[in-house]
């Protein structure tokens, strides 16, 4: 590949990883030289319960800032399968009028989770019958869903993620790539994931981990395969956003947190995979 054909992807990052604060959030994200935030929460306040009050103030502090919103990174589909239908259908509705509001067209969600003594199986035609419904929301209002291979929901593993997609078969759902979560349920992400479901893959969420204890790690520092995944994203030409999500210092279910100079660490490893392999970061 010539230097003129040389992929820019849009860097952005999980901003409550950095500071509950927007203001600092923005701050740090600005200093690593990123055009775009994605956004979790604010204030600590998860992005499905912020206000319109609150979401007008954070929208205020990113225009200030110059950064624009590359996905809302909601908890839909991040709960048990037993619930109603409705009930995420609700609460997409709201995320979708903050992300409307936020000037944002991706939405990244889950899909269930099951009881102990539940299989896979035993949920998939439940998980089929939300995320469809989801699915012709998402359609509706022009946005599209991006779905995190997230460690214990059904669309953990590569073969249910590509499931997921070819069944609700929707073009308001595609993939948000993770590598570390692939590595986290026993999963080479290149060498069994990424020729399966690159067709859908839209995003690409940045972290590593390691494969015995499945700890989060900088990229390349791991197990999750990342420089053959971003050289073959490179090739394949992809132009999307990065966006960083490092979990250093602390993981959990509803996300995770990283602080400032752990969050740059994370950063700066992901720019220098990047540099190497001749893909700018804007």
């Amino acid at each position: 590949m010539s230097s003129a054909q040389k992929p820019t992807w849009i860097l952005s990052g999980f901003g409550d990883e950095i500071d509950p604060d927007p203001k600092i959030q923005a701050a740090v994200m600005l200093s690593l030289g990123a055009s775009h935030i994605e956004v979790r929460s604010a204030w600590g306040v998860n992005v499905v319960e912020l206000d319109d009050a609150q979401v007008a103030e954070l929208k205020s502090i990113l225009d200030a800032s110059g950064l624009k919103v590359s996905a809302v990174a909601s908890p839909i589909g991040k709960v048990d399968i037993s619930l109603p239908a409705a009930h995420e259908v609700g609460r997409l509705r709201r995320i979708i009028e903050v992300t409307k509001a936020l000037d944002a067209r991706y939405i990244r969600m889950f899909s269930y989770f099951r009881a102990a003594d539940q299989s896979p199986e035993d949920i998939r035609d439940a998980v089929m019958e939300r995320m469809t419904l989801l699915a012709a929301e998402a359609e509706k209002a022009g946005v599209i869903l991006i779905h995190e291979n997230e460690k214990d929901i059904y669309g953990d593993t590569p073969e249910r993620v590509l499931d997921l997609l070819e069944t609700v078969n929707s073009p308001a759902l595609r993939a948000a790539w993770d590598n570390a979560n692939f590595v986290q349920v026993g999963v080479k992400p290149f060498t069994d994931a990424y020729a399966m479901l690159r067709p859908y893959l839209d995003y690409l969420q940045v972290k590593d981990a390691i494969a015995g204890s499945g700890e989060v790690v900088p990229t390349g520092q791991g197990d999750g395969q990342l420089v053959e995944t971003l050289t073959a994203l490179s090739e394949d030409g992809y132009s999307g956003f990065a966006s960083l999500e490092p979990h250093l210092a602390a993981q959990h279910e509803l996300g995770g947190f990283s602080g400032p100079a752990a969050f740059g660490e994370a950063a700066r490893a992901f720019r220098s995979a990047t540099d190497a392999i001749g893909i700018t970061l804007a």
